[in-house]
């Protein structure tokens, strides 16, 4: 029978244990992001499961309305609307629609994410119709970063209105419209139809599996270099004559 002597190296150890510590820690921090997922989708379920509730004026970034469904009464106003480019659906390249809504009983306007249409080769600006009248809207409230990298230009307050953006950035808007708007967006419910277009609002737990598979992933990184290292530093014995 063959036997062995486990003779690590410091180099080779000392190297190991760094590169599996860095696996290990990789691996925990995919694990976490997908559980901070599995928290957020647990909200979402909840919030959307539960009655929409009226909106007021005491709404703002905080928990306890993060994930709510929302009613409100209002007029679309798209003098100031926001076209974001390079919104893909299906494969397809288009846009986001995004109206203010002069809400009934309420000094501040809400803006309203319509859905996507779709573009063309030409890149020509999208033709969509926005419906005049009232409307009762029902929607998910979201809250945009409040910080923004872009590359777009700065607006002079003197020309005419650029509604083709390419990031949504709230406080660049309120300080660019002629009324006050509030911190948050209302992404149109599907079962609304008030002027709605695609509405595939994206979920937590769309990426929860994505964030563990790369955990499990990680981990495996770690066992796999330990099998080599103990591999690599087993020497088998000689025989005595």
């Amino acid at each position: 029978m063959k036997k062995y002597q486990f003779k690590p190296k410091l180099l080779m150890t000392i190297a190991t244990l760094l590169v599996m510590a860095l696996c290990i820690r990789s691996g925990f921090w995919q694990y976490g992001k997908a559980q901070a997922r599995i928290v957020a989708q647990q909200q979402i379920d909840q919030g959307l499961a539960q009655a929409p509730v009226q909106l007021t004026a005491s709404i703002r970034d905080n928990d306890q309305w993060r994930f709510k469904r929302i009613t409100f009464k209002g007029v679309y106003m798209p003098e100031y609307e926001i076209v974001l480019d390079n919104r893909v659906h299906a494969g397809k390249a288009g846009y986001q629609i995004m109206t203010p809504v002069k809400v009934e009983g309420d000094e501040e306007y809400v803006l309203v994410n319509r859905g996507w249409v779709e573009g063309n080769l030409n890149r020509d600006a999208p033709v969509y119709e926005t419906p005049s009248g009232e409307h009762t809207f029902v929607g998910d409230l979201f809250f945009p970063l409040d910080k923004v990298f872009t590359l777009e230009a700065e607006h002079d307050p003197n020309a005419e209105w650029e509604p083709l953006w390419q990031h949504i950035d709230m406080p660049r808007y309120q300080s660019l419209v002629p009324f006050k708007v509030k911190p948050y967006i209302v992404r149109l419910a599907l079962s609304n139809g008030a002027g709605g277009f695609v509405r595939e609002w994206p979920v937590p737990k769309s990426r929860i599996t994505l964030h563990l598979g790369y955990a499990y992933q990680w981990f495996g990184f770690a066992f796999t270099f330990f099998v080599i290292y103990v591999v690599l530093n087993l020497k088998q014995l000689k025989k005595r004559k």
